[in-house]
């Protein structure tokens, strides 16, 4: 199996690296932090103009036919450029309707996502912080053609930008915590649902969304009723794998900028690269961000061939979690004080690290797939 990248790849990463270094430089980055603004509106136009939220959906959406390998390169040159905006979580949730969606529901979503007119999010964690069937408590009660959503989800990505929200919430209870989740398609302009962006550590646009009797139609329901939860492994094996990409661009940038660091930074007349110490340190650097990579495109290659994946999904998650902090606090002791500093790019990379770390399940989740896979 040859991992490497393919002329017509080669061609996406080099196009994304350069239309991202030129249209969301870091002054972008942080002015949407500072004004607490989580849609980069004329960024998004471009991207939309370049085809991206359609990469991975069929032209008879409008999109371009491409793999999720491809959008994994894609996302890993996102998670290099500290991209803001809802790019992952539309394209999750429309990836989710192509695959579970009636014919009605794929003319209905996905054409608006591959133009960037349609906005989703994948509104799934509640306050018990769970990515398992057990965790969905938020209920969806029947009475009459349609449901009534009532509950809390947190830590809900780019919410407050939404036009729709792919909601988990239980139908039916059963000693079987897997039975009993659906999935509906709600409208984020509804009547009785309440969105509060949430301060997070990276700043990156994370909501809480309180559902209070939110009465959905029927053919909302994505998939089939109390049958939604293979649903939702799939998409969370596809959002771990996406934030895998992501931290392995962002350990990528952050070892460039170790290294320039190092060959800049002159201490007792000589470039601090010059000493063995600091060597190491790049060497260590490099090998978490290599392993990284490779054990994220493996995830990817195997999603991408509709191959079982998990314990592969949850091996990478685990390592590059883990591999994506060990890379930024490196940099943090190679650049000293001066990359503890806001003035610094340093900070934002660690702060994104930490937050994709959490995203679709920790290391010790992952860990914890892994073990019970192998009947520990």
């Amino acid at each position: 199996m040859d991992l490497g990248l393919n002329e017509e790849q080669q061609m996406l990463q080099k196009i994304a690296r350069d239309f991202l270094e030129k249209e969301c430089p870091k002054a972008l980055v942080r002015a949407m932090e500072e004004r607490n603004e989580s849609l980069p509106h004329e960024l998004w136009r471009k991207m939309a103009e370049v085809g991206w939220q359609g990469l991975a959906i069929p032209e008879e959406y409008g999109g371009s036919e491409g793999g999720f390998l491809d959008l994994a390169i894609l996302l890993e040159e996102m998670g290099r450029a500290l991209l803001p905006g809802p790019f992952f979580s539309t394209v999750l949730c429309g990836l989710a309707i192509l695959e579970a969606g009636s014919q009605k529901q794929k003319k209905t979503y996905l054409p608006g996502i591959a133009s960037g007119e349609t906005i989703m999010a994948f509104a799934l964690t509640e306050d018990n912080a769970r990515f398992d069937a057990a965790g969905i408590t938020c209920k969806a009660t029947q009475p009459g053609h349609g449901y009534l959503l009532q509950g809390t989800k947190l830590f809900v990505p780019d919410a407050s930008v939404a036009d729709y929200l792919l909601v988990a919430a239980r139908t039916k209870e059963s000693a079987n915590a897997e039975e009993g989740v659906t999935l509906f398609l709600v409208d984020a302009r509804s009547p009785g649902i309440a969105i509060t962006p949430l301060k997070t550590i990276a700043g990156d646009n994370q909501c809480e969304v309180v559902f209070d009797k939110v009465r959905v139609d029927r053919e909302t329901v994505l998939g089939e009723v109390d049958r939604g939860w293979p649903t939702v492994q799939w998409m969370l094996e596809r959002g771990a794998v996406g934030k895998c990409a992501e931290m392995v661009g962002n350990a990528q940038k952050v070892v460039e900028m170790s290294v320039e660091y190092a060959k800049e930074r002159v201490q007792f007349g000589r470039p601090i690269g010059s000493f063995q110490t600091i060597q190491n340190r790049c060497a260590d650097m490099v090998t978490d961000a290599d392993g990284a990579r490779y054990i994220t495109y493996y995830a990817a290659w195997l999603v991408s061939q509709g191959l079982p994946a998990a314990v592969d999904v949850a091996v990478a998650k685990a390592w590059t979690s883990d591999a994506c902090r060990r890379v930024c606090a490196q940099a943090h002791q190679l650049h000293g004080g001066i990359g503890f500093t806001k003035d610094h790019d340093l900070q934002l990379f660690t702060r994104r690290a930490k937050a994709a770390e959490l995203a679709f399940g920790d290391a010790e989740y992952h860990r914890e797939m892994i073990a019970q896979s192998m009947g520990l």
